[in-house]
């Protein structure tokens, strides 16, 4: 699979990649963490100017996306129930989705993100198992429970490698 830096140019198959991962997270028990106009275009482009966001190609196709951020998340400051692993310098994972027509996305994005940092953090709804389960097999440690910027409630992971 190949990683390159998303192009605004992707935009239009970022979306059809959101409703497709919206409609997966409804279908498996988490209808809540992500709103029908979630990510907006307005974030697309704003994960695109700041060089953060990445799409994940098979077949010369655009099958997933995620956001890889490098130095401190503000969200990630204050953690409840628990404690981040430890204090090194981290990237977080943010939107990552998968148009469901391959797999592995998470696992490229995890390769992707381990030659570049060695420590991932990541955050995911407490309805979203699917998440939770992925997180689990690619060995993130649950750390406790952030809130993110709006005050909603997210369950923190860290992997450091």
């Amino acid at each position: 699979m190949l990683i390159r830096k998303t192009t605004f140019d992707d935009i239009p198959r970022l979306q059809q990649i959101f409703a497709a991962a919206r409609s997966f997270m409804r279908a498996t028990g988490n209808p809540n963490q992500w709103a029908d106009d979630y990510p907006s275009e307005v974030q697309l482009r704003n994960d695109i100017e700041s060089g953060d966001s990445y799409v994940c190609l098979s077949g010369g196709k655009i099958d997933g996306t995620f956001v890889l951020r490098g130095g401190i998340d503000p969200t990630y400051n204050i953690i409840y129930e628990g404690a981040w692993l430890d204090d090194n310098p981290y990237a977080t994972i943010h939107r990552i989705a998968s148009s469901g027509e391959v797999r592995g996305i998470f696992r490229a994005a995890m390769e992707y993100a381990t030659q570049l940092y060695s420590t991932i953090r990541i955050d995911t709804h407490r309805d979203n198992k699917v998440m939770q389960h992925i997180l689990g097999n690619e060995g993130f440690v649950y750390c406790g429970i952030i809130h993110c910027w709006n005050g909603d409630e997210r369950l923190a992971y860290q992997c450091t490698i």
